[in-house]
């Protein structure tokens, strides 16, 4: 069904007028600049770390839920962020995440599923990263853009919610809380 709607959505968003359909503007990272406790993802996403998830459609209805369990390690400023997704609906899949710290809290990454370069920043609590994400649909691989907000609570929990678009038009969201192990 999720399937369907992504695949409905998109192909109206080729005949709307897209200025009219477009969602506001997310928030500044510099927003966040003096916001504690400090977030550094190479302390945070080191060793193994759960997620619970949703995926909420445009209307806020929830579509599918899921767990990820993640092991990960940094060197030298590189971190590997091999994640497992195991689906409400029993289905799996697997992204691994190869990070790079840019330096002045600037992160470029890849996976098997985004298309070209994820490109992040840092500053205070929070984590804003931006990535197109090759998301199968119906048969079909539809490109999705991701504007993906990860905010640290404590050193244990961060929360994550991303926002899916194509075109400019908003399909739904991923809402995620993040605990370290």
């Amino acid at each position: 069904m999720m399937n369907r709607r992504l695949l409905l959505l998109s192909s109206l968003a080729g005949t709307a007028g897209i200025s009219s359909l477009s969602g506001c503007a997310s928030p500044s990272i510099e927003d966040f600049a003096n916001q504690k406790p400090a977030l550094d993802l190479s302390s945070y996403f080191n060793g193994t770390v759960d997620a619970w998830g949703i995926f909420t459609d445009r209307n806020g209805k929830v579509v599918k839920r899921f767990t990820v369990e993640m092991n990960c390690q940094w060197q030298d400023g590189k971190g590997v962020l091999d994640e497992d997704f195991v689906y409400s609906d029993g289905t799996k899949e697997k992204r691994i995440w190869k990070l790079t710290h840019e330096g002045n809290g600037a992160y470029t990454g890849t996976a098997g599923d985004v298309v070209g370069i994820a490109r992040g920043q840092t500053q205070g609590n929070a984590f804003n990263w931006r990535y197109t994400l090759a998301l199968p649909v119906d048969g079909t691989i539809l490109h999705v853009d991701m504007d993906d907000w990860m905010y640290l609570m404590n050193d244990r929990v961060m929360l994550n919610k991303a926002r899916m678009s194509k075109w400019g038009i908003h399909l739904g969201d991923v809402t995620l809380s993040f605990t370290r192990r």
